[in-house]
């Protein structure tokens, strides 16, 4: 790429709620000596009324800054953007912002899918652990028979088998923190091939076995028509006595109530789950009642002060952007197609 032969000039346009833990004061500092301010931050719906009033908001934006609250890039906003010549989006996913539109005009997007990876990573690896130890199990035990078991047997941290289903971003990073436990680590992913899995330390295997042989099962997957609602009963009745199932991927790729009915008739199983489809479940829904179901409201992405990475990897990649440096984290079509 190319230096830049002027100082770009930059629109960020987010919604205002998450803004400031995502570009916090110091991370606009620094892109502010970076590129000249288009004008100041702006939501999705005031950048509709700005291009529908035609008051040129875009005109002269060489780069859009976004996250949460992006707006689609579609034809009709590009034909107000004549020299947009990236795109840099401080959250995970750009499938659903992206057009062929937008993919005709060769336009690089930036994603901060790694930044968000990094507290799911984390979150999915304690439970992981906490799995291994059969820990929300022998917990309810305890409290319901008011007794401790004698010399519990959990398959613990040592030659256990732990499954990742999906390789994407987070099961990578899932995949690097486990090399440094005595586990031995699966995984399901028909995007993967061997050689990478093997890079990572991981072995790939059927989707049947993944779920037979895992005391811990970690899904990762996107939600894609293929992988909605791919964990239902059958593959449950496969777990393990005792094994633990964790959700921080998206809620509808399971079968919400196969997978209830299973945890009904198998109480010896666990379901930590940060995602649910609906979400948050209907009052109703089992999923609060069912003493075998840890359920957090979609903690395992970056909260608060966590969200300054997301802003922080955007500062970097605009930096290499205007010193025509390569792109670290743009997003190819064919990826942003099968990102969650």
């Amino acid at each position: 790429m190319a230096a830049a032969t002027r100082t770009p000039t930059a629109l960020l346009v987010m919604e205002e709620e998450r803004r400031a833990d995502v570009y916090p004061a110091h991370v606009l500092d620094d892109i502010g000596r970076l590129v000249h301010w288009r004008g100041p931050a702006l939501t999705r719906d005031a950048l509709r009324d700005a291009l529908r009033a035609d008051r040129g908001v875009l005109d002269g934006v060489d780069v859009l800054l976004t996250g949460w609250g992006a707006p689609v890039l579609d034809a009709a906003l590009l034909a107000h953007a004549p020299r947009l010549r990236a795109v840099m989006v401080a959250a995970g996913s750009v499938r659903h912002l992206t057009t062929p539109e937008f993919w005709a005009r060769d336009i690089p997007i930036v994603s901060a899918a790694r930044a968000n990876a990094v507290p799911v990573a984390e979150f999915s690896l304690a439970q992981i652990l906490l799995g291994l130890k059969q820990v929300h199990r022998l917990g309810r035990e305890v409290t319901a028979g008011r007794r401790f078991p004698h010399d519990p047997r959990v398959p613990g941290g040592y030659g256990s088998r732990v499954g990742l289903l999906g390789l994407g971003e987070i099961g990578r990073l899932v995949a690097e923190h486990l090399r440094h436990f005595d586990v031995e680590v699966l995984a399901c992913d028909p995007v993967v091939d061997p050689v990478t899995a093997a890079g990572l330390g991981v072995r790939l295997t059927g989707i049947e076995e993944l779920f037979e042989v895992s005391h811990v099962v970690s899904v990762h997957a996107p939600l894609l028509p293929e992988t909605e609602r791919l964990v239902g009963r059958r593959l449950m009745a496969l777990l393990p006595e005792g094994a633990t199932l964790i959700n921080t991927a998206r809620g509808a790729v399971l079968d919400e109530p196969e997978v209830i009915a299973m945890l009904r008739d198998r109480p010896d199983l666990t379901a930590v789950l940060d995602v649910t489809w609906p979400e948050p479940p209907d009052p109703g829904s089992p999923l609060f009642t069912l003493p075998n179901v840890l359920l957090t409201p979609h903690l395992a992405g970056a909260l608060g002060g966590e969200r300054a990475r997301l802003g922080e990897l955007v500062r970097d990649e605009l930096r290499r952007f205007v010193r025509g440096e390569p792109l670290l984290h743009a997003i190819e079509p064919s990826r942003a197609a099968t990102r969650a």
